[in-house]
């Protein structure tokens, strides 16, 4: 029962904070493990929503704040490491822990109609990036060295001798925000940024005319955008 209790005091602590109400709520015996379902409605004021097929041919990718973080605390968390243990990468396995969600950065990008499409980063970087594209019928080119790698989350990559950016791109859970910007709205960007500057935003490339061209680049060299997270996997 304190488990319940626990996890309903963090709803209501995350819904005060961030302006929602939370409404209703059924409680059911299951003999496996925990389910917890939650649906999310609303509204919003016209020409403010940022759908995911608004991206065009020379559109600017931004993404939010660092990645890397949750997944790195998930893989931390699962070989054994506590919070509570010292370890260099804590922040990480707090951001696995307690995502904080991007309301404010989302609401002021919507309003300053500084993005024509954005996506969060909940099922990887690599997913949105696909998804976005896909929607909107158009290629794009990452540049590696730009992406805003948490730097608790590269040197355990480095460490477990992993590459970092192909990590970070096939990792979930960091709850950033993805976005198209047209060159006339980095105006409107500025102007968002300097209402909501925390957490910063990171150009990583740039959308292109065919579809098919799904690239990251590095060292002067070319690769494929690796497959994001798959919820559904089919024989």
């Amino acid at each position: 029962m304190a488990d319940v209790e626990n996890l309903v005091e963090g709803f209501a602590a995350l819904a005060i904070r961030i302006g929602v109400s939370v409404v209703g709520g059924n409680i059911k015996r299951n003999e496996g493990s925990l389910v917890v379902d939650v649906t999310a409605g609303g509204d919003v004021g016209s020409r403010r929503w940022l759908p995911r097929d608004g991206a065009r041919a020379g559109h600017d990718i931004y993404v939010s704040g660092t990645v890397g973080a949750a997944a790195t605390g998930l893989e931390m968390l699962a070989a054994g490491h506590g919070p509570g243990d010292g370890q260099p990468g804590a922040g990480c396995m707090a951001r696995h822990r307690r995502p904080e969600p991007r309301v404010r950065l989302g609401m002021a990008m919507g309003r300053a109609r500084a993005a024509r499409a954005a996506m969060d980063l909940s099922d990887g970087l690599a997913d949105a990036l696909r998804q976005v594209a896909a929607a909107s019928d158009v290629g794009l080119r990452i540049d590696a060295d730009t992406l805003p790698i948490d730097p608790a989350a590269r040197a355990w990559w480095e460490s477990c001798g992993v590459d970092p950016a192909t990590a970070v791109l096939k990792g979930g859970d960091d709850y950033e925000l993805l976005f198209a910007v047209p060159a006339k709205g980095r105006a409107a960007l500025r102007s968002a940024t300097r209402h909501v500057s925390d957490p910063p935003l990171t150009k990583i490339g740039v959308f292109t005319k065919d579809p098919r061209e799904l690239v990251l680049t590095r060292a002067g060299k070319e690769e494929a955008i690796p497959d994001g997270y798959q919820h559904f996997r089919y024989p």
